[in-house]
């Protein structure tokens, strides 16, 4: 139950391999426009049907739910077209460009009687969670700085939509990495008070409104806590900075992508032993004692969840056909593009931008 507009790596890392991990899934058909040798998938899944036409596998009656995996400009046309022809959707991220087409989309979600989810799946990456669990832990006390990066040292762009299509299309660094970041703050405190933004091609050494490739963005919130989104392309360093979280009782630090996205594409499999879990030495955590001392704590070790979880969430809301049970839902998708929206507004005006 499953379509893809091209035959991505989207489609083979990040969803092919949780549609058979998902007891209430069977993949059913593809979309791919030009096959090749190298690189096709009715070879890969000679079991499936095969489109070279989205409007085909949109129209067939056998298709309960359609995953758009395509670059974010066709996101809203091909969503909205499978809504109104009946099938549950689940859409990559970024979702769409602005608000107020996911705004649309929500509605003639809930206008078909269908489910719609945005696959935001860095809900699952495993030091995301161990950074949550923290937090819900209370471990470091009242938090008042969140540092999340995404940081990496390539000097060529990128020749996919991620480095071709600029703000307005939903491309940039801000759409594709922006929105994890975003989506993760937002996940743990919703939406901030006010936003201040900073948009930068580092590549070039100026600001870029249009498509930049470094991003650097400040969520206020009304209990004094700061969050700073952190974003480059020419971070030379050999360990990356991920996390740096401090509040009244300790600090955390944590270097280094999650696992799961690297061994996906190595040809893992999310059933391997092992998959999904963090080097531990990547990660640090230090506690106010009693005695007001600061020293060096055990970081918690937790069995990862990993990127099965979310599909697993997403098969049950679709076995149920309740919105509720939906993992990440359009509404909250929204909310993150409103926030993406006030870093542009802020980059273009050097204002703080307020939000209701």
């Amino acid at each position: 139950m499953n379509t893809d507009h091209r035959y991505s790596l989207s489609a083979k890392v990040f969803h092919i391999p949780f549609i058979f991990t998902t007891p209430q899934f069977r993949l059913h058909s593809i979309v791919q426009r030009t096959p090749k040798d190298n690189d096709s998938a009715p070879k890969d899944h000679p079991d499936a049907k095969h489109y070279n036409d989205w409007k085909a596998l949109v129209a067939d009656p056998e298709v309960d739910v359609v995953i758009v995996t395509t670059p974010p400009d066709n996101h809203f046309e091909l969503t909205k077209a499978a809504l109104e022809a009946g099938k549950h959707v689940l859409t990559e991220k970024p979702f769409v460009p602005t608000s107020a087409e996911a705004d649309e989309l929500v509605r003639i979600a809930k206008s078909a009687g269908k489910l719609l989810c945005v696959y935001q799946n860095r809900r699952w990456d495993t030091d995301f969670l161990l950074v949550k669990h923290l937090l819900e832990a209370g471990s470091l006390g009242r938090v008042f700085e969140f540092n999340t990066y995404f940081d990496r040292y390539k000097a060529e762009a990128a020749t996919t939509w991620k480095g071709q299509l600029g703000i307005p299309q939903g491309g940039s660094a801000l759409f594709d990495l922006g929105t994890h970041l975003i989506d993760q703050v937002y996940t743990l405190y919703g939406l901030p008070k006010a936003v201040q933004g900073r948009l930068f091609s580092q590549r070039e050494g100026k600001a870029d409104l249009f498509n930049p490739d470094a991003v650097s963005a400040q969520l206020v919130y009304a209990d004094g806590l700061v969050a700073n989104v952190n974003i480059s392309s020419l971070s030379a360093e050999t360990e990356q900075n991920r996390f740096w979280i401090r509040g009244t009782k300790g600090s955390f630090r944590k270097t280094s992508l999650d696992t799961q996205e690297d061994a996906l594409k190595a040809g893992g499999k999310p059933t391997d032993a092992g998959f999904g879990r963090d080097d531990p030495s990547k990660a640090s955590l230090t506690l106010v004692g009693e005695d007001g001392s600061v020293k060096a704590a055990k970081v918690p070790e937790l069995e990862p969840e990993t990127y099965i979880k979310f599909y697993a969430a997403w098969g049950n809301a679709v076995e149920s056909g309740k919105e509720e049970d939906v993992p990440v839902t359009a509404s909250q998708a929204k909310d993150v593009l409103r926030i993406i929206e006030a870093v542009i507004e802020s980059a273009k005006s050097g204002k703080d931008v307020t939000l209701a």
